[in-house]
């Protein structure tokens, strides 16, 4: 261990992984060490033994809830953009030879106490149940200039310059009800809170043109894929790609500590007595936390069930988003499904999980709205946990800390922070321009 490396990476969750890789690959000198004997950090996926250690105390869950090691639950459950940022990613790194995917089956929005699919495409608003005839044109209108908008073609804009007016100006022109506004705004352009609205439009014009070409490209009910056996297989690949690219990794170090010279820049990291020296340190807040500060906290429940969440079509994977207005909230909730077709839980089980910015301290009352949704539940698991952002300047210190993982089921902003992170270690923009077939064919095998 006593040598010298480009970049140290401390934890093993998924961001930290995404990076050792990347760096790896870019011809770093990586070493990536761990406190914990497993990798994934705070997005590990349990088995039903870790499971109930974790929330019950005890090794022995009911038998009736079929095999443990069946069990891959995700602590940080996210559905993956077809065509977003993470896919690229992987295509990128040439991950997906580790990996298969399988399209998810439905993408719902909660209105008015009831789920509704959500409209996506100019033929989906037409025979969408969320609108009314003569919004259903209206959106029909505006979901077509979405789709013919290019960035390069001037005649596309119908002289708006996107960069410029705001969210609400676009929207307004096509004469869209606040509901409508509602779902196409949280559950197609996956923003977290209507500040989006008073937002230069083209990043929810790109968001809402992400959606529908992700939808499109399995033909399925909705725009995510996910990996079969759960996310806990995306910071092993990436583990992989690190070490064929001459990565050095360690797990079980204990302490870990980070070495400051007396200017205040990381040097190294410490562990058993040794210290491994690195120009750059990556690590998740855990190990350095006083240059994060706490920014919110994750409400969430685990839920074991026996059949699909109700009103999905018996979907077998499902995202629903519960706008904030629904519920009278400052943040949207979300219902995160997967079941024993992506080989998480043994056959006729069902994972549902609910998260959401915590706002009380109870998440047993503020999650009851998307557990409600559920139907009957066999096992509900609750935590809270804070969220916490980096206050360093890498400049002054060397130290790349990640940001924790917020409530969406989704991966865009996780991804952001990776890509953000490579391009201040290295100087370089992530060229993220690659051929998205390669994905399909893992998607198509499963």
């Amino acid at each position: 261990m006593d040598q010298e490396y480009d970049v140290i990476v401390l934890g093993t969750g998924l961001k930290e992984c995404i990076l050792s890789g990347l760096l790896s690959v870019n011809g770093l000198k990586v070493l990536h060490m761990d406190r914990n004997d497993y990798y994934g950090g705070e997005s590990s996926s349990l088995n039903l033994v870790q499971l109930w250690k974790r929330f019950r105390g005890s090794n022995t869950p009911p038998e009736n809830l079929g095999a443990s090691k069946e069990y891959n639950v995700d602590m940080i459950p996210k559905f993956m953009m077809a065509n977003g940022t993470l896919v690229r990613v992987l295509i990128h790194a040439n991950v997906t030879k580790y990996l298969n995917f399988k399209a998810v089956d439905g993408s719902f929005v909660y209105q008015k106490g009831k789920i509704y699919k959500v409209p996506a495409t100019d033929v989906e608003a037409l025979t969408s149940t969320l609108m009314g005839l003569f919004e259903k044109r209206r959106a029909r209108k505006f979901f077509i200039y979405v789709q013919d908008y290019e960035e390069a073609d001037p005649k596309s804009h119908e002289g708006l310059d996107l960069t410029k007016v705001t969210a609400r100006e676009v929207i307004s022109k096509y004469g869209l009800d606040d509901s409508t506004v509602e779902f196409i705004g949280h559950a197609v352009a996956l923003h977290r809170d209507d500040s989006y609205l008073d937002k230069p439009a083209i990043d929810t014009i790109k968001r809402m043109k992400l959606y529908a070409e992700s939808l499109a490209r399995f033909k399925g009910g909705s725009p995510y894929i996910y990996p079969l056996y759960g996310l806990g297989e995306l910071p092993q690949a990436f583990a992989r790609l690190s070490a064929v690219y001459g990565g050095t990794y360690m797990l079980n170090k204990p302490e870990c500590k980070v070495e400051f010279d007396e200017s205040g820049k990381a040097y190294g990291v410490t562990s058993e007595g040794e210290t491994a020296k690195a120009k750059n340190v990556v690590c998740d807040p855990s190990y350095l936390p006083d240059k994060v500060k706490k920014v919110g906290r994750v409400a969430r429940a685990v839920c074991i069930m026996s059949h699909p969440i109700p009103d999905t079509n018996n979907s077998h994977s499902v995202q629903i988003i519960l706008p904030q207005n629904q519920l009278g909230r400052k943040s949207d909730m979300y219902v995160f499904c997967c079941s024993y077709a992506h080989n998480v839980a043994p056959k006729d089980k069902y994972i549902a999980i609910v998260s959401t910015e915590a706002e009380i301290d109870n998440p047993q009352v503020e999650l009851k709205p998307g557990i409600d949704l559920l139907g009957t539940v066999d096992e509900t698991f609750f935590e809270i946990y804070d969220r916490f952002e980096p206050v360093n300047n890498p400049l002054d210190d060397n130290c790349f800390v990640s940001a924790s993982y917020d409530a969406t089921t989704h991966f865009e902003s996780t991804v952001a922070d990776v890509v953000a992170m490579y391009s201040k270690i290295t100087g370089k923009e992530l060229d993220l321009t690659v051929d998205l077939s390669a994905a399909s064919a893992a998607a198509e095998q499963s």
